[in-house]
Formats: C-alpha cells, sequence, structure tokens
C-alpha cells in the first residue's frame, strides 16, 4: 500500500539523517504526504498500522487520541487461518466515492450537533432519520454501528472468542454493503463463497469498490474454500481471487544487516 511505502522511507530517511523521530510523528508525515501531496483526504490509520503493529497482535487505535494496544492475535495457534481473497478489480470511482462518503459523514454529524460520528448513538441518528436523508442516514448508520463493532471485536479478541470476531466480520461486511455502499459484485461473492465454505466470518477490506476480502477460516477447510472461489467466480465467467493467508507482523523498521 501507499502507506506502507511511505513509512518504509520514512523509517529510512529518518535513520540515515540521524532525526530522532517517533514512530507516530513518521506515521503523521505518511498522512501529510497523502493528504497534501497525493490529494487523498484519508486519515492516518494505514500509517499508524505501518508503523506501530506487533507481530501476532492486532492493534487497537483510537484515531482521536492516537492511543494505541496491542492484542495478542495468533490466529494458527487456534488452529484458524486469516485469508485474504485478492479479488483484481479495481474500479476507477473508488476516489470520488471515498470522498462523497466522507462529505455524508461529516454533513451528519453537523445534523447530530456532534464533533465526529463516533460521539453520536444509534438512538440520536434514528431520531434525526428525515432531517438526515436516507443517503446520509445509512452511511452515518454505518460509522456508528461499526465503531461499536470494533469495541465488540476488541473484547472478543482479549477473550479469545473467535467464533465472535467471525461474526462480527460478517456483520461488518452487511453494513459495508448496504449501508456505507462501498462494496461490489466480485467482494460480495468472495465473502459468499468463504461463509459457504464454512468460514467463522469474512468482509470486504480497505477502501472498497475492489480489492480485496478477508475470512477467519479453519486451516483444514483451505482447500475447500479455494475450491468454492474457483466454482462460483468461475461459473461467472470472473477471475477467480488469488489467496493467501497472512499472519500480523512487526511494523516498519531498520534491519540491521549481518
Amino acid at each position: 500500500s501507499s502507506a506502507a511505502v511511505e513509512c518504509a522511507v520514512a523509517v529510512a530517511v529518518n535513520e540515515l539523517w540521524g532525526l530522532g523521530l517517533e514512530p507516530p510523528a513518521l506515521a503523521g508525515l505518511g498522512q501529510k504526504v497523502e493528504n497534501d501531496v497525493v490529494g487523498a483526504l484519508t486519515g492516518g490509520m494505514d500509517q499508524m498500522v505501518s508503523m506501530l503493529s506487533l507481530a501476532d497482535h492486532a492493534l487497537f487505535l483510537d484515531c482521536r487520541t492516537d492511543d494505541i494496544e496491542h492484542i495478542p492475535c495468533s490466529w494458527s495457534a487456534a488452529g484458524l487461518a486469516l485469508v485474504v481473497m485478492d479479488t483484481g478489480v479495481r474500479h476507477a470511482n473508488a476516489s470520488s466515492a471515498y470522498g462523497r462518503r466522507r462529505e455524508s459523514c461529516e454533513e451528519a454529524a453537523a445534523v447530530l450537533g456532534v464533533p465526529a460520528l463516533r460521539d453520536a448513538s444509534l438512538t440520536q441518528l434514528q431520531d434525526h432519520q428525515g432531517a438526515l436523508g436516507e443517503e446520509n442516514y445509512g452511511r452515518a448508520r454505518h460509522i456508528v454501528t461499526e465503531n461499536a463493532r470494533v469495541l465488540d471485536t476488541v473484547d472478543a479478541l482479549r477473550a479469545r472468542d473467535f467464533e465472535t470476531v467471525g461474526a462480527l466480520f460478517s456483520q461488518s461486511h452487511l453494513s459495508m454493503r448496504d449501508d456505507y455502499e462501498i462494496s461490489c459484485p466480485e467482494l460480495d461473492l468472495a465473502v459468499e463463497s468463504a461463509q459457504g465454505a464454512g468460514a467463522l466470518g469474512a468482509r470486504m477490506t480497505g477502501g472498497g469498490f475492489g480489492g480485496c476480502a478477508i475470512a477467519l477460516i479453519s486451516a483444514e477447510l483451505l482447500s475447500h474454500l479455494q475450491g468454492e472461489l474457483h466454482h462460483h467466480f468461475s461459473s461467472r465467467g470472473w477471475q477467480v481471487p488469488r489467496v493467501g493467508v497472512v499472519r500480523a507482523s512487526a511494523g516498519a523498521r531498520v534491519e540491521q544487516a549481518l
């Protein structure tokens, strides 16, 4: 990703020139490049993850305070695999669509009279549904419910309740598909194929309108998942997604030559 490249370059420059900048500051510079140079109005989550991750841990990030918590998360120890399914689909309208959704969220926050949608409740949204309009209401509802799902996922990871984690993945995908409207037929089919193969849960990931979905599945079912993907995609004449098992790795760092 662009964030990963930014962070790798930032770490190298920081080391070579002895700047002494801490990882959060380097992550902030990466976001500034995205916003001011590239012109993409993105947040800083990708850069923070690229800088601050630990191997075999999930990173719980508060984007308001930049507080982080590393949560142990070794799927393989539980007999599970976290699988990335790359649809190979890239939609040209993704950038403008992202900007419009950001505008929707800002408009909804203004109607609700809150600094950001994390400060709103589902009850508040429902009380202002008419004033928000159908589109902004759905997009705001995704943000409010997704924030709640993040907190529930953190609790489930702490408890090693991976069935609940999987269920939350699937709920998240439905919300992105129906309320935030950033999925696409290929992503939906990848998620449905994974669920049909017995995954605990699956969801699209990234900015949407193409790209990848992830699935949490028993390691014993990997070949079955690949078969399901091949069957469902080839029967529609679509490119079969590339599949890879991934694990959480450490963030950007200097590798000392031996």
